[in-house]
């Protein structure tokens, strides 16, 4: 029943104001109608019925569906459907919109007459992702969250107005593309549901017909606005090779050969994810190079092109490449070819170049050298500036100053000396000529300035301006501003950002130079940065060195100024919403991520300007006006990402700003470590670039043959023009995804060949009687009657598949190049490439083996084949040849199947047994009585077999050659539900991991002489660990050398391996060794961070990684693991907290810094 109650808080009562009884078993949800006509809907799994105080009406969806008293006929939708896991969510008052398990889209409309609901009318509408979750957003939009496919924002419009969509639903879809941003368009992988809107006949938008003239009114038209990937979850994953993969690379370099490709999502949103942490652009044309210093190219607009309107500015290409060498200049034109042009163009090409770009809206080119500048029209010289005589009065101070690093933002260009001075280079738009002039910064020369950037705040309204007063002055006072040098910019406002050698970072405006914001300590890297001029005391870091005595805070004093900040940069793009990002790198190569955002300031703050002001003789009332005082940064957390130190004295550029690479946008940061920051929907995306190794320079490049890519240089000093390949890169990995239209269950890699077979089920309506028929067992003869059951009818079964499928070309679609059907109601269980020897023709042989069973209802004994596979390619063709070598029916399901020796090991229903091969015939060498119940899955490190039962834990067993023994050497006495199993290599160590559906990780080791081992029967515990995520699948993998591992030769670091898993969630993870020296010293920097860092809703980190046993006795093991969940907070510290905790646990920050290195760096797979 149902019951309607009003609560009465005051009074404590809770009067019954109506109920309906007799509500069918199955209803499991309320859905609460909005005003004006009130009421619930209950919904069951067959029948949605709507109750009121004043009325009640029903609606039958299938044949199920049952009047409550028996007597009343039902009204009934005009199909049928279930709405058992169905989620809903209302567009207008009247209409509900439901999602139901097949991921159909229904309309349920309440017809009504005043408060009074006469009936309920369902029609299908579309449809869309298998949702998890509706929700409604504003009026317009609402959002269907998957957990097995691609989340939408889908947009719908109501009302009479509204097209009917039968006709015109391909020209809809047309739009939905078409209102995407290109950017968007462009690099989008076509969702599924895109896939599903565009492909299927179920478009159709069925009406009632037109009778119905309230009916008629609802037309609803939807629009995918925008999807969010996801790749879970992920049942299992197979670790292959790229095809564009580089044999020769080593070291890191090599991890870019492989690739991971996931089974992911089910049934209509089944795909192959295949996942790439590192870019491996496709390479144009590559050239030898050697001694490059840095790279630039350049725009050069002619007046002719002006007159005609030109190209769009994004789709003009680069005119010159500039390229500086060890002590000479190259420049080349890149129009159509590369051509060298050097010794026809007036840029200064006796020696390196320090940068180089446009001004003046790309009519003119500026190249800045140690001692110089140049203003070039395309290839004739116009200005020639020598940067020694600017300034008179310091001439003997900065003669020996030449210029080292440079920042341009049309019409200014900002110039950093050796000596720690700036100057500024101020254009005239109308003469093209550029000015010098001293900015009063350097005057004060008791600070040198490290670093310095310009931003240039553009867009339709400038970001910046709206901070500096209150917002409802913003306009009038931005005018003012502006106009103080006596012309008005049009084209937004131009920053200086300054980090001085104390730390300190300004923001002056430019040109005037006054100090609009100002930093203390901009190195310790705080979570919120703010002007301190207003906010001086909030700002300060609380001093923790107080209750320290003097030498201890000095030794600490010296640390945290050897750390300085080697190069900055600040950069918004063109967006309307974006909000500019601050990006520092230090010199101990920390990265530094700020994100602008704006804090309306209370009144209560003006008590604190008054102290100021009596202390500033500064004109207060001027700078007021001007300091951004509402502007903040916050701290953005980066991704895991290896650190390399800037040797003092040696200065290069290291961040590139790119405005279009293949339709992106963001930062690349050369050095060592590669890495690209793209950003995406206001965050930034961090994809390392590991296949060429160190990157010395890099710069876009848009020509005729390199449509937006970019030329980088490596350290080999090889010049690459390159592109990115197509992928979506707004992932924590660059995503490529398959969709298979199928559920994908097991996938495996034929390395020989380079095929992926994949274990596929298709969902098919099938007649019942053919359902029935297989339930009954043919060897006992017919077991039920046929007389009493109606046989007409479908059901829907799953049928299997093996697919063969390999990529076409890189980053293009995947095909399928054989399939092996199953029989009918057999589910293909697992697939696997074994490696089998020929006792006959003595040789090797690999061979695909695929293990099914049939499900024919629990009336019927359990059956399975085995199946062995020769996969063949045919020569000067793409097509595979398939051939079945053997095929045997045995007792029990074939679960998992390995090969140990060149022997075959199956798990066939409750025991195991090892098959040699003769070459046409599996012959049992060998068998044990384990598991008891079921094998879920089955690893083999040389002669030693790991095994995982569905409800009694782990297995260790040995095979012997002579005497042909299986040994149970021993096993797990708890009972664990176990869903995946691997070996963990470590050296000469070996353990057994183990997953169970706790989620939970455990790792055993097997101690014989251990006397808690019960002489070697039990399995002990080495550490235990709750991830919170189901792990489906482990991967061994090879941890890679870091660099301490250089240093000790003959280490025995080579055997070292660690485990990379994946999630239901859709999240990868990663479990690694440790020495013990590390171990402890994580441990207890662990154990600090527990209490010194805010943790998410003030959880406790300890408590939740605790081992979880669902109430069944557990004994504790001993606590080994460390979370790097956790450890990955010391860097987002402030410095002086990262000093003071590394101080407590007795080592440095260095020393922490160094082993968090050390390990991104031995786990960068992939």
């Amino acid at each position: 029943m149902v019951s309607a109650l009003s609560v009465n808080t005051t009074l404590k009562q809770h009067p019954l104001i109506w109920s309906a009884m007799n509500l069918p078993h199955d209803a499991y949800k309320l859905l609460a109608v909005p005003s004006p006509i009130g009421g619930v809907l209950v919904i069951g799994a067959n029948t949605i019925h709507y109750h009121s105080q004043s009325a009640s009406c029903h609606l039958g969806l299938n044949n199920f569906a049952v009047p409550a008293d028996g007597s009343q006929e039902m009204p009934r939708s005009g199909f049928t459907t279930e709405l058992d896991a169905a989620t809903a969510t209302w567009l207008t008052n009247d209409v509900a919109v439901f999602s139901s398990k097949s991921g159909e889209l229904l309309l349920l409309t309440l017809v009504y007459d005043g408060r009074v609901v006469q009936r309920l009318e369902l029609m299908k509408s579309r449809a869309s992702v298998l949702t998890s979750d509706i929700t409604t957003i504003g009026s317009s939009f609402f959002f269907l969250g998957s957990r097995l496919g691609d989340s939408l924002l889908v947009q719908y419009y109501s009302g009479v107005g509204a097209p009917t969509l039968s006709p015109g639903v391909k020209e809809e879809v047309g739009d939905i593309e078409s209102d995407a941003p290109s950017m968007k368009r462009l690099r989008r992988s076509p969702s599924d549901a895109l896939q599903d809107l565009i492909t299927s006949e179920e478009l159709t938008f069925y009406g009632t017909g037109p009778n119905n003239a309230q009916i008629a009114q609802k037309n609803f038209t939807f629009a995918v606005r925008d999807s969010l990937l996801n790749i879970g979850p992920l049942k299992d994953f197979s670790y292959g090779l790229r095809i564009n993969g580089d044999p020769n690379a080593t070291g890191v370099a090599k991890q870019s050969n492989y690739e991971l490709v996931c089974c992911s999502g089910h049934g209509k949103n089944g795909a192959l994810t295949v996942l790439q942490k590192s870019i491996r652009p496709d390479t144009v044309t590559q050239e030898s190079l050697p001694g490059c210093k840095g790279i630039w190219t350049v725009y050069h607009k002619n007046l002719r092109s002006d007159s005609s309107k030109g190209v769009a500015d994004k789709d003009e290409y680069h005119a010159y490449l500039i390229i500086s060498l060890e002590n000479r200049t190259m420049v080349l034109q890149t129009a159509n070819n590369l051509e060298e042009v050097t010794e026809n163009v007036d840029y200064y090409v006796q020696g390196t170049t320090v940068s180089a770009g446009n001004l003046f809206g790309r009519r003119r080119v500026i190249q800045v050298f140690a001692r110089g500048a140049r203003i070039l029209d395309g290839a004739f010289m116009t200005q020639d500036l020598s940067l020694k005589s600017s300034n008179t009065e310091m001439n003997a101070a900065s003669d020996g100053a030449t210029v080292s690093s440079v920042s341009i933002a049309d019409p200014y260009v900002l110039l950093r000396m050796t000596d720690g001075s700036i100057q500024l280079l101020v254009g005239d738009p109308y003469t093209c000529s550029v000015s010098v002039i001293n900015p009063p910064v350097s005057e004060n020369s008791d600070k040198l300035v490290l670093a310095c950037t310009l931003y240039h705040d553009k867009g339709s309204e400038p970001w910046i301006r709206k901070t500096s007063t209150d917002a409802w002055l913003s306009t009038g006072i931005g005018e003012a501003i502006d106009g103080a040098d006596g012309s008005t910019h049009d084209h937004g406002d131009v920053y200086c950002v300054v980090c001085y050698d104390n730390g300190d970072l300004e923001i002056f405006d430019v040109p005037n130079f006054n100090s609009v914001f100002l930093v203390d300590k901009f190195v310790s890297g705080r979570s919120h940065i703010l002007d301190t001029f207003f906010h001086g005391a909030a700002n300060n870091h609380i001093n923790l060195t107080n209750n320290y005595s003097e030498d201890i805070g000095q030794v600490r004093k010296e640390a945290t100024h050897n750390i300085k900040v080697v190069e900055l940069s600040m950069q918004r793009w063109d967006s309307e919403h974006n909000r500019p990002f601050l990006l520092g790198i230090l010199s101990d190569g920390t990265i530094l991520c700020y994100h602008a955002y704006i804090y309306e300031v209370s009144d209560n703050a003006s008590k604190t300007e008054g102290v100021i002001s009596s202390q500033n003789s500064v004109n207060l009332s001027n700078t007021n006006a001007s300091r951004l005082r509402n502007l903040r940064f916050v701290r953005v957390p980066l991704d895991t990402y290896a650190k390399e130190e800037t040797p003092s004295g040696v200065r290069s550029q290291r961040i590139t700003v790119f405005k279009n690479v293949g339709g992106l946008q963001g930062f690349f940061l050369s050095g060592s470590r590669p890495m690209w920051f793209m950003m995406f929907r206001e965050r930034l995306r961090m994809h390392p670039q590991g296949c060429d190794g160190p990157i010395v320079a890099f710069t876009v490049l848009h020509n005729v043959n390199c449509n937006h890519g970019f030329i980088c240089i490596t350290s080999e000093g090889a010049l690459k023009i390159c592109q990115l390949p197509a992928l979506s890169y707004d992932n924590y990995w660059p995503v490529q995804k398959i969709g298979l239209k199928g559920t994908p269950h097991q996938v495996t890699y034929f390395a020989e060949k380079n095929f992926y077979p994949v274990i596929v089920s298709v969902p098919v309506l099938k007649p019942l009687n053919q359902v029935l028929s297989s339930l009954v067992d043919q060897e006992v003869g017919n077991q039920f009657e046929h007389d009493n059951i109606n046989m007409e009818g479908t059901y829907p079964t799953e049928e299997f598949e093996v697919r063969i499928m390999e990529p076409e070309k890189i980053n293009g679609p995947w095909q399928t190049r054989a399939t092996i059907p199953m029989q009918s109601s057999e589910h293909a269980l697992t697939v696997r490439v074994v490696t089998l020897f020929n006792t006959t023709a003595q040789r090797n042989e690999t061979l695909l083996a695929i293990g099914t069973a049939y499900v024919q209802g629990e009336d019927v004994a359990a059956r399975g084949r085995i199946l062995l596979y020769s996969v063949e390619r045919i020569s000067d063709s793409i097509q595979v040849k398939v051939t079945e070598v053997y095929s045997k029916e045995l007792k029990g399901a074939i679960s998992a199947l390995a090969s140990l020796q060149g022997h075959l090991l199956l798990a066939s229903g409750p025991k195991i047994i090892l098959h040699k091969w003769t070459g046409s015939e599996l012959n049992g060498v060998a068998f044990h009585d384990v598991p008891p119940l079921y094998v879920v899955s089955l690893n083999i490190v040389k002669n030693f077999i790991l095994l995982g039962d569905i409800h009694k834990s782990i297995y260790f067993l040995s095979w012997k050659e002579q005497g042909s023994q299986l040994n149970l050497l021993a096993k797990d006495f708890g009972s664990l539900d176990c869903l995946a199993t691997e070996f963990l290599i470590d050296g000469t160590t070996l353990s057994l991991t183990v997953s169970d559906d706790q989620k939970n990780v455990q790792i055993f080791y097997y101690a014989p002489k251990a006397s808690e081992s019960w002489k070697g029967q039990k399995l002990l515990s080495r550490a235990e660990f709750h991830v919170g995520a189901h792990i489906t699948k482990f991967l061994r993998l090879q941890l890679l050398p870091t660099s301490a591992d250089r240093i000790i030769p003959g280490s025995d670091k080579t055997n070292r391996f660690a485990l990379l898993f994946g999630t239901l969630e859709g999240s990868i993870g990663c479990i690694a060794p440790l020495e013990e020296l590390t171990f402890r010293r994580l441990q207890s920097l662990q154990k600090k961070l527990v209490n010194s860092v805010c943790h998410v809703a003030g959880l406790n980190p300890r408590s939740f990684r605790h081992f979880h046993s669902n109430g069944k006795a557990h004994r504790p093991g001993p606590d080994s693991i460390v979370d790097c969940e956790l450890l990955v907070h010391f860097e987002m510290l402030a410095l002086e907290d990262q000093l003071e905790i590394a101080n407590q646990i007795g080592t440095t920050r260095m020393q922490i810094m160094s082993n968090l290195n050390d390990l991104s760096v031995a786990t960068s797979f992939l």
